[in-house]
């Protein structure tokens, strides 16, 4: 009886785990670039108390087993990666990556991080940087009397600068590929980090070796689906109710062991 408790103790466990994802991605909701997680649950060991396939006379075996669970527990939580819906801003720096990528900055502490949020900016120095104020990598500085500035789908950033004739080419962005992009290590501020798990970035331009290509004036929105989180939220409720209502439905059980009389 006290294996019911523990296991349906495990069972109300992973579902507070599940219910903290399903709020993050509720929370991200309108967060441009945004790529909601999804929780992985495992059953954890099992107790046999008769093995399959024992023999229990001459030319006779078991045909089943008997195994009793000990629960679940949660193994990973992973990054769906599918397209948000665009949002057309009109902001001539902010760029949606149509495809596979991500962008390129520079953190604080000089290493690189990765990001879908194209919500870029221009500093007090002209260089394309992020909200937090993070460089794009590689850098591109604008001219504080350039004009016209246009992004290619391609990644070619260039401007009409005043005294000179046609437009000017003022840096290539670049983007970066994983083999396993939901490996990365989100570390907060719309930005993830390179793991072993994620593998090296491979750097290529916008729209070759099958990376996807810039769109200028649009925004990635979150991919998160409200309806769908919600019955993620409900389902994740009623199957805590139930690890509940198991264990309550144990605990009457030992009481009434407890409570006989001869």
């Amino acid at each position: 009886m006290m294996r019911a408790l523990w296991t349906a103790g495990s069972g109300m466990i992973a579902q507070q785990a599940n219910i903290d994802v399903v709020s993050n991605n509720l929370a991200n909701v309108n967060t441009s670039g945004f790529k909601k997680n999804r929780i992985d649950f495992a059953d954890l060991m099992y107790q046999t108390i008769r093995q399959a396939g024992a023999p229990t006379g001459a030319g006779t075996q078991l045909p089943t087993g008997i195994q009793m669970g000990h629960g679940v527990r949660e193994v990973a939580t992973q990054k769906i990666l599918t397209q948000g819906n665009f949002q057309q801003t009109g902001n001539p720096l902010d760029m949606a990556i149509e495809g596979d990528g991500f962008f390129q900055v520079t953190a604080p502490d000089g290493t690189i991080a990765y990001t879908r949020d194209g919500a870029f900016k221009r500093d007090s120095q002209g260089r394309i940087v992020t909200s937090e104020g993070y460089p794009l990598e590689p850098q591109i500085t604008i001219p504080q009397n350039a004009t016209n500035v246009n992004i290619s789908s391609e990644g070619i950033v260039s401007a009409a600068i005043p005294g000179q004739t046609g437009t000017q080419e003022l840096g290539q962005i670049q983007i970066a590929r994983f083999i396993n992009p939901a490996g990365l290590d989100s570390m907060g501020r719309n930005l993830l980090t390179e793991t072993s798990a994620s593998g090296a970035p491979t750097i290529i331009n916008p729209g070759t070796e099958g990376a996807g290509t810039l769109v200028q004036q649009y925004l990635e929105m979150s991919n998160v689906q409200v309806v769908e989180e919600m019955v993620n939220m409900i389902v994740a409720q009623r199957a805590y109710e139930i690890n509940s209502k198991a264990i309550t439905t144990a605990d009457e059980m030992l009481g009434q062991a407890a409570n006989l009389r001869r």
